[in-house]
């Protein structure tokens, strides 16, 4: 049996990783924050399980309104598979050498594998900061308004937290009926989805449009889910694919469109997303010690990898002097 995850697993807690590094009171800030949570960009698979487990870590700090960051956390460990092409240019640390990597681009499309590495850099920028500025505050919802009010970027996701804050408030509230309960639910999940929505246009899309034509075909092919559930029968019924959905229940609009559908063209992948993956993690997530056992995966992995943090190569030292064994040292959280 796999043991439940407890909020003292996660060292530090969000809070207290805030006030160790001060409160930013800009979005700049708050992103630096963020950044300081993942090792350099070179070390790109320690980074792809640091950004798997983080969104896991916040998303266990407010399980009931943090929606967003559990999916997230599934679909950025998932990614790690589309990067496999750079292990050939990795070294034991962990380490690739991104510019050589990209020489290769024409035989092995390892410039398309790179843009999926910069999306799931690029959505753990853009997002998951917003989640801890939330999560840390008496009042996350204010916190939100004085930091994104102003920018038209983040009116998608200061309008989903508006919807998840008020979702919360109700939760919150021990007198609220069950009936209301169950609105501020679907409020919340509402609110999550005006995330995903922002996610999937304003960072995903741009992206997945520079893909090439070919690696397009098979990223459409190996997309799939499953939320790291194990057991044939627990597995078949969280499994999504893209291609199965849109063959099955999704062949009438591919029959209207009359187009092979494509991961890579947005009302394809979206349909899949709201009507398949969304639906499926809201069953999985209200499986608590399912969603726990899963979430261990992911935990244990991303430990087990810091336990061997990539260093980026020393600048050459003169001879017979010592080694900086601080530079270059990638910095890893403990869940234990």
């Amino acid at each position: 049996m796999v043991d439940l995850i407890t909020p003292d697993e996660l060292i530090p807690q969000p809070h207290e990783f805030v006030l160790r590094n001060g409160t930013p009171d800009t979005i700049a800030g708050w992103k630096a924050l963020a950044d300081g949570l993942l090792t350099n960009q070179s070390c790109a698979f320690h980074r792809n399980l640091e950004i798997s487990s983080r969104y896991a870590w916040i998303y266990k700090f407010l399980p009931a309104c943090l929606k967003w960051a559990g999916m997230a956390a599934f679909a950025s460990h998932h990614v790690r598979l589309a990067l496999f092409p750079l292990r050939l240019d990795t070294d034991r640390t962990g380490y690739v050498d991104i510019p050589h990597s990209l020489g290769r681009r024409k035989a092995l499309l390892i410039g398309d594998v790179n843009t999926i590495r910069e999306t799931n850099n690029a959505i753990f920028n853009d997002i998951f900061w917003v989640h801890l500025a939330y999560g840390t505050a008496e009042d996350g919802i204010a916190r939100l308004r004085a930091l994104l009010g102003a920018e038209p970027h983040y009116a998608p996701v200061l309008a989903g937290f508006e919807a998840i804050d008020q979702g919360r408030r109700v939760l919150e509230d021990a007198t609220a009926s069950a009936e209301a309960r169950r609105t501020a639910d679907d409020l919340i999940w509402k609110g999550n989805v005006q995330l995903l929505e922002h996610e999937q246009r304003a960072l995903v899309q741009p992206n997945l449009d520079r893909l090439s034509c070919a690696f397009a075909r098979l990223f459409s092919i190996g997309s799939a889910l499953t939320f790291e559930v194990r057991g044939m029968r627990q597995e078949a019924s969280y499994f999504t694919s893209f291609y199965l959905y849109s063959l099955t229940r999704g062949i009438p609009q591919v029959l209207h469109a009359q187009a092979w559908p494509r991961i890579t063209r947005f009302d394809d992948r979206w349909r899949w997303i709201v009507t398949s993956i969304v639906p499926r993690f809201r069953r999985f997530d209200a499986d608590t010690r399912l969603a726990d056992a899963s979430l261990r995966r992911i935990f244990d992995e991303a430990r087990d990898y810091a336990s061997n943090p990539c260093v980026l190569p020393r600048s050459p030292q003169p001879e017979g002097s010592a080694p900086n064994d601080e530079q270059g040292r990638a910095m890893a959280i403990s869940f234990d």
